[in-house]
């Protein structure tokens, strides 16, 4: 069983895409989070000690991506998965980062990535 806090839609700003107007300029991008985590004891117990700090981890997130510089949305969605079950040690993740207006006739453009810690072991 796995228990998942949902983080929908945070809008931030950063450089993103290999098009010299995209190096230049910082554009919007939207990332939701989906962290899986047991919640069983913090549901038990009411204590915040007990739960994942999903206050903390979004700080973290909006830090990384707001001073990011990456080329491709892959390469940002690996990042922020990294710091969720490396530095915050969730379980699992799942990121999704998209980029509003990137394709004409779309509204945006966005990757979907799934990670445990044990995919960073590897690095």
């Amino acid at each position: 069983m796995v228990d998942v806090i949902e983080i929908d839609n945070l809008r931030l700003r950063c450089i993103i895409g290999f098009s010299p107007h995209e190096r230049r300029d910082r554009q919007d991008v939207v990332i939701s989070l989906r962290l899986g985590c047991d919640m069983r004891a913090a549901g038990l117990s009411d204590n915040p000690e007990d739960a994942l700090n999903y206050h903390s981890l979004t700080k973290d997130v909006i830090r990384l991506v707001e001073g990011s510089n990456f080329q491709l949305l892959e390469t940002l969605a690996t990042s922020i998965a990294r710091v969720c079950v490396v530095e915050h040690e969730a379980p699992w993740v799942q990121v999704r980062a998209h980029k509003p207006g990137a394709l004409r006739f779309s509204d945006s453009v966005g990757v979907c990535i799934e990670r445990r810690r044990l995919d960073f072991e590897r690095d």
